[in-house]
């Protein structure tokens, strides 16, 4: 699962990319609302962490871009600013949540999950289904004819995002985007090594290799 952080506080979201690591989610950290636009112009985000106040605006701005996304979104915007006029703004204006800092981490780590599934709710179908293998997102699960499969986050990621895109070929620039948050060294190899463990615990008819393109999953896999 993919995270836009948008604080400008070095100490805090660095503690908040680390603890969010170790969650094992994908985390793009922007410090500004001007990077924020680019990243969320460019990138498709399940939850969305905002402070409201940035050096160069106003946080909440964000939102309208976020809900106009392909993908639906979780929005929790964490803020110093605990009045409640303050509260009801951030609502009102497309907010799932709101946490007033300082805040305990398990507590935002619940209200991630809980957005995520209000969030897959609103999307198209919630759950995904390619053949026998069932994907839900909101819980990051696997499930195959009922049995649960273990993927690692990445190769979680990478099924998810061409489960998405349903007879789309997605090349391996596109999916790298996906997986991996800008700035971070990807290998040569990477998005193949994911692929070949989904196929490993899925079947190798679920995703089907485009030569010269990229890779889609299979319109009728066993």
């Amino acid at each position: 699962m993919r995270v836009l952080l948008v604080e400008d506080d070095r100490l805090l979201g660095a503690s908040l990319v680390e603890a969010l690591r170790r969650e094992r989610y994908i985390v793009d950290w922007c410090r500004t609302l001007a990077d924020a636009r680019v990243a969320v112009a460019s990138t498709q985000y399940n939850i969305a962490l905002i402070d409201r106040q940035l050096p160069d605006g106003e946080g909440l701005d964000l939102i309208d871009l976020l809900r106009g996304s392909e993908l639906p979104v979780g929005v929790l915007v964490l803020t110093a600013r605990d009045e409640i006029q303050q509260r009801v703004q951030g609502l009102d204006r497309g907010a799932d949540d709101y946490m007033v800092k300082p805040f305990d981490l398990d507590e935002l780590l619940a209200r991630m999950r809980a957005a995520a599934r209000r969030s897959a709710d609103r999307g198209p179908g919630g759950v995904l289904r390619v053949g026998a293998v069932l994907i839900d997102p909101a819980r990051r699960t696997v499930q195959q004819n009922g049995e649960r499969v273990e993927l690692s986050p990445r190769a979680f990621a990478l099924l998810v995002t061409l489960a998405r895109h349903p007879g789309h070929v997605l090349t391996r620039r596109q999916l790298e985007e996906a997986l991996y948050p800008a700035g971070d060294e990807v290998e040569s190899n990477a998005v193949e090594v994911h692929v070949h463990q989904i196929r490993r615990k899925l079947g190798a008819e679920i995703v089907r290799t485009v030569r010269g393109h990229g890779y889609c999953i299979a319109d009728d896999p066993a």
